[in-house]
């Protein structure tokens, strides 16, 4: 078994956990989302989710 963490793999996550945009896999999988294509990305994480929920709750609603 491997660990991940510490693996630097080009991309960047947001840690919801500490609130901090991460480069590579820092962090437990569990505690982070992504990947992102760049920092910027990463910093709005939490608004890209609540877009993301708020569209998967508008098309239940449709269906």
């Amino acid at each position: 078994m491997t660990d991940n963490t510490e693996e630097h793999d080009g991309s960047w996550w947001y840690n919801h956990k500490t609130g901090q945009v991460e480069f590579g896999r820092q962090s437990l999988g569990g505690d982070r989302d992504g990947p992102y294509a760049s920092e910027a990305e990463a910093q709005r994480a939490p608004e890209i989710a609540r877009q993301r929920a708020k569209e998967w709750e508008d098309e239940e609603e449709d269906d």
